[in-house]
């Protein structure tokens, strides 16, 4: 190992610096091992009366070890320590702490005698805090609103158009984040980027979305508070960007130690985002990849900080463009991404041309080209992302399916032969039927006809004309995608919920949820899905003003601060025109969908007049005849806090009843593809069935956004508010009258001045004291004054925070940030202080008395252990001294309760003496007996206790049918029958006889005789001089079940699923004999000794299973005391066996 030798001389030190007169230098060896050329760098301190204290640290200044006294303290300080290592080090000793400051102008580096002065820039320093205008120079302009010189609108917009034009897009207002989408690609995102705002503080680092997120972040993880990052602004405004950027970082921040479950939740949770684009967005006039739906994504932090699952609410579909687009504009981009991005195979299996042009709904399209997507690659990337997430190949496929089906249903045409409308084009039919898995004729039946139920439940069908067939279609492709998005949201979901979740173990699950909906919209023609749209976004900013605005100003009011009160308008009353009950537009349109009759949009229109002439926020053409921009009888304009958007009523009854007849449900219900049917569970329902009316789709709507209001008014919000500079997408154009109605409809310039006047942190006295509280000598570890408030005080003075504070009935109020920030570096660089020197003296405590205590037990236990072994070995030898001579050779000995340390050898010595005990029994016994016995402790073992009576008391026949006690009339035919069968089958002995009551092949119970050899089991006719009627081989049995009652019932299992079912017959013999055990140990016995394989037997308490010619049969015993003799009945699961009461 290399040494080389270098010494920093430090010639001033404080005054006050401990052992200063102690100190002459500093030297540092640098080791470098050959083997890998890392380097160790090793400080050698010496001390006066403490001897010498090592502290190594690896070349990225980790320490490894401190050596003080033979104390090894194993640490991971590196985010402090190298912060931190030429300013302070704070090396713990016993009983003494050492604080080491050396001054940068005094470091002086001596190598082979030659002095240099120390090249302080080399040494890796800390970022100092800094507010926003030392982070970015003047020439960027404010990267703080609130920095403004005078909050006016036109101070508002320069800054805004210059820090645009610098390529400057992001601005804080404070902890908003204002975003302007800059139309091009920004290098700004990186692993550099992101390692720079990793745990800085929001003003620590220029304006960031980053920096929003890592805030989020930090107050779940410091705080356990559930938060969210709202992003809003109008189509086209970046907000979908925003919120990819925003799941990048936490990403990117979270699961250092790479665990594999935590990585896969994050990938899918990324690659959620790829997928839900390709099928949620679309290219519109504002925006090449617009969020045609709203999402809202929860994600699940443990205590670690780490993702663990996730959750996605999806909102309002704009499923109308499945159908129908706007000049300029496209379908989703899944439809074009898999015609030109599929391969050949794919669109030939799906029945589909590459040209988008060729098929209605994608036609409009499909000249349409996208600067920032190319539908090729796009469509590889969701397909690679559906499999990452975990969708199987066969749900992949059932996606594709459904999109070609939708294609093919636009191409459909419909045709009127007079009295019929008839389909244009059978083969169009053919094709989705078997995309779709259903039956051609049920398909065409559902596109031609509607079935009915009527008043008296008769069910008729009723053929379409062609505009209801055509209405029908559309609402089934556009239907078929919403449930397929939906579908896909909830499998994503399944993929990434929190599973086996417990907070007792877990600890607590924290949120940070991700808000990307659909932007403001007004177009040349607006309709239902922008009078929702507009309706959330109404929503949203209301819950900014209740957030930031109002909710802020009452706070300051509550506590008693001093406050200018600031003015803005509050958008609650255009809420509520949209959603008052009985007088809202949703209540109106309501009312009229469940009104009977025909309700055109023009009767609706009028009921709206009627009802909202008088609001200052609603107008029409008919309340404003001079208003020559609305047409009569069809659009009405709403005055939104972003500005007059004007709609057309058309459609807006169907859309919102959002009718679909019930034969596409049951269509899709019945289909074969189990993905398919699936997203219809609706689909079961009979058609005379009678169900409760559905809610409308607008009061759908409301509930969601009132429930996704309400989810995020219950967290800590953070804001990114998007703006959209010019209308032509493009990087350099900074259109002025634009922007500023963005900034004015978003409330910008009210935010900064609440921001402004207001304080930036606030929190109760109790939690502040307990967080700050060791900062300051007259508060730690307790105070003794009389309030918190009192407490707080003095911790605020003592840092001469005084000017940047004030002090409410319950809360401080800190203004700016750095204040904060400022209190938690001081905390950050006491707590390892604290926490080491309370672990070292409760440490050293504790080892003290542990190790006094373990030597006095291991003393006691040495002691006692000796008595224990010594007392059990005397109390055995005692006990079993005369075991020879008892009767029953020790049987009913009671062994003596050994120790814990002897358990082993107790254990090996009863079985030593069972061993013994048991071959002092049996080298009595003949050998001529042997063979029962076996048997018996055969059947001993397989019925394990659970066959109370089984026959061990008697002596064995086995072969019942050949003894002539037992079967006088039957024997002597019977022995002939057995050699005759000897002779031919060349069997070694007989192993059980026994006549049986059993069932035949055609079920009936019958007679037979049972017999058993050592190769095969008969089935013989009695009747028949033993006629074979069956011959199985012994090998074929695999098993055997019998009760656990005193019946005579034994079942035999076979290989071939043919079992045998037999009722034992008692002989002459004895009239009570059991012999069910007579034949499972000699089975049992003859498998384990001569096939060497166990045979399992079952023993049931009452019924057991059986299978007769491959069916499964259960068999059951009941007593019946009409019943002369046990016999076989046949019942309705297999068949019961009836025996006589006894």
């Amino acid at each position: 190992m290399d040494v080389k030798e270098m010494v920093i001389e430090v010639n001033e030190l404080p005054d006050d610096y401990p052992n200063n007169k102690m100190i002459d230098k500093l030297t540092m060896h640098f080791l470098r091992p050959r083997n890998n050329g890392g380097e160790v760098l090793i400080v050698i301190y010496p001390t006066s009366n403490k001897g010498q204290a090592y502290v190594v640290f690896d070349s990225e200044g980790m320490i490894l070890c401190i050596d003080v006294l033979f104390l090894y303290v194993y640490l991971s300080l590196t985010s402090y320590f190298m912060t931190n290592i030429y300013y302070s080090f704070f090396f713990f000793f016993l009983f003494n702490i050492l604080v080491l400051r050396v001054l940068d102008h005094n470091h002086v580096l001596e190598l082979d005698g030659q002095f240099y002065p120390l090249d302080v820039k080399k040494i890796h320093q800390p970022k100092t805090p800094a507010g926003m205008a030392e982070l970015e120079g003047l020439e960027f302009g404010k990267s703080d609103f609130v920095l403004l010189d005078e909050v006016t609108m036109e101070q508002f917009m320069d800054n805004l158009k210059l820090r645009f034009e610098k390529g400057r897009i992001y601005t804080f207002i404070g902890e908003v984040v204002v975003s302007v989408n800059p139309y091009k690609h920004l290098d700004i995102y990186g692993k550099e980027v992101i390692e720079d705002y990793r745990g800085r503080e929001l003003y620590e680092n220029p304006p960031h979305l980053f920096a929003v997120a890592d805030a989020a972040y930090k107050a779940m993880k410091r705080r356990a508070k559930d938060t969210c990052i709202v992003i809003s602004g109008e189509s086209g405004a970046g907000k979908t960007e925003a919120s990819k950027y925003i799941m990048q970082y936490i990403a990117a921040i979270t699961n250092p130690n790479q665990r594999a479950e935590v990585e896969s939740v994050k990938n899918v949770l990324l690659k959620s985002n790829c997928v839900l684009e390709a099928f949620g967005n679309a290219k519109t006039n504002r925006n090449d990849n617009s969020s045609r739906f709203g999402k809202y994504m929860d994600i699940n932090f443990n205590f670690n900080g780490d993702p663990t699952g996730g959750h996605i609410n999806n909102y309002l579909l704009e499923k109308s463009r499945v159908v129908q687009q706007q000049d300029g504009e496209r379908n989703f981009h899944s439809f074009y991404q898999v015609l030109r991005g599929g391969s050949d195979e794919l669109l030939k299996s799906l029945y589909l041309q590459r040209d988008p042009a060729e098929y209605a709904y994608t036609s409009q399209g499909a000249s349409v080209t996208l600067a920032s997507n190319n539908d090729s690659l796009c469509h590889k990337a969701v397909m690679a992302a559906l499999k990452v997430i975990g969708f199987t190949t066969e749900e992949i496929s059932s996606i594709y399916k459904i999109l070609s089906t939708i294609l093919h249903l636009g191409n459909l045409q419909f045709t009127s032969d007079g009295e019929h409308v008839v389909l244009v084009g059978e083969d169009t039919v053919k094709h989705i039927s078997e995309l779709t898995s259903t039956e051609p004729e049920n398909t065409r039946k559902a596109l031609l006809y509607r079935t009915v139920a009527t008043g008296g439940g008769e069910v008729i069908e009723k053929g379409h004309n062609e505009q209801e067939a055509s209405y029908g279609r559309d609402a089934f492709a556009k239907a078929l995608y919403e449930r397929l998005f939906a579908w896909i949201v909830g499998r994503i979901n399944s993929v990434i919920e929190v599973k086996d979740y417990n907070p007792a173990l877990h600890g607590k699950n924290t949120v940070i949820g991700v808000l990307d909906i659909y932007g403001f919209e007004i177009f040349d023609n607006n309709s239902f899905e922008q009078f929702c749209i507009n309706y959330c976004n109404e929503k949203l900013q209301q819950l900014f003003i209740e957030l930031i605005l109002r909710q802020e100003q009452d706070e300051y009011q509550r506590e008693g601060i001093t406050w200018q009160h600031i003015e803005y308008f509050n958008n609650q009353i255009i809420v509520d025109l949209v959603e008052q009950p009985h007088k809202g537009i949703i209540s109106i349109l309501d009312e009229a969908c469940l009104t009977a009759g025909k309700v055109t949009d023009t009767v609706c229109l009028d009921s709206m007049n009627k009802k909202l002439g008088q609001h200052p926020h609603y107008t029409s053409r008919k309340l404003c005849p001079g208003d020559k921009t609305m047409e009569f009888n069809r659009d009405f304009r709403i005055r939104h806090y972003a500005g007059d958007v004007t709609y057309s009523v058309e459609g807006f009854l169907d859309k919102n009843k959002d009718p679909l007849f019930q034969d596409f449900k049951r269509l899709m219900y019945n289909s074969s593809d189990h993905v398919l049917k699936e997203m219809w569970p609706d689909g079961k329902m009979s058609i005379t069935e009678v169900t409760k009316r559905p809610l409308t789709a607008a009061t759908l709507f409301k509930n969601s956004i009132i429930a996704l209001v309400d989810k995020l008014a219950c967290k800590e919000p953070y804001y990114v508010r998007c703006i959209k500079p010019n209308e032509v997408k493009s990087p350099l154009l900074f259109d002025d009258g634009r922007c500023q109605h963005q900034v004015a409809y978003l409330g910008l310039l009210e935010n900064v001045r609440v921001r402004r006047a207001g304080f930036a942190y606030r929190q109760p006295y109790a939690r502040f004291l307990q967080r700050y509280k060791m900062t300051c000598e007259y508060t730690w570890p307790n105070h003794l004054m009389s309030t918190d408030q009192e407490a707080v005080e003095a911790i605020v003075n003592q840092h001469g925070f005084e000017d940047d504070v004030a002090y409410g009935h319950t809360k401080l109020f800190v203004r700016t940030p750095r204040t904060l920030f400022t209190l938690e570096q001081e905390r950050a660089a006491l707590i390892p202080i604290l926490v080491l020197f309370l672990q070292k003296v409760w440490r050293g405590a504790l080892a003290r008395m542990r190790c006094r205590k373990i030597r006095a037990i291991y003393t006691i236990m040495a002691h006692y252990k000796c008595y224990k072994v010594k007392a059990h070995f005397w109390e055995v030898e005692r006990r079993f001294a005369n075991v020879r001579n008892m009767a029953d050779y020790g049987k009913s000995v009671e062994w003596p309760t050994p120790p814990a340390a002897l358990m082993q050898f107790h254990r090996i010595t009863q079985h030593l003496h069972r061993r013994w005990w048991a071959r002092q029994l049996i080298k009595n016994i003949p050998p001529s007996d042997m063979a029962e016995v076996r048997a018996k402790v055969a059947a001993l073992s397989a019925l394990s206790g659970e066959r109370v009576d089984w026959g061990y008391s008697r002596a064995w026949e086995r072969d019942y049918l050949a003894n002539a006690k037992d079967s006088p009339l039957m024997s002597t035919t019977f022995v002939r029958i057995t050699k005759e069968l000897k002779n031919k089958d060349q069997y070694s002995q007989v192993l059980f006889s026994c006549s049986v009551r059993m069932l035949n092949w055609f079920n009936n119970t019958k007679d037979r005789a049972l017999l058993i050899t050592d190769k095969h089991i008969y089935r013989l006719e009695p009747k028949k001089h033993f006629k074979v009627q069956k011959r199985i081989s012994l090998d074929t049995v695999v098993g055997v079940s019998v009760t656990s009652g005193s019946d005579q019932m034994v079942a035999l299992h076979t290989a071939s699923q043919d079992d045998f079912l037999v009722h034992l017959q008692r002989g002459q013999l004895n009239p009570n004999q059991d012999r069910v055990g007579e034949l499972v140990g000699s089975l049992t016995d003859h498998f384990t000794r001569v096939k060497n394989t166990p045979l399992p037997v079952k023993v049931c308490s009452t019924a057991f299973q059986v299978h007769m010619s491959g069916k499964p049969k259960s068999i059951t015993v009941e007593t019946k005391p009409s019943q002369t003799a046990a016999d076989f009945k046949k019942s309705r699961t297999g068949f019961t066996l009836l025996l006589p009461h006894q």
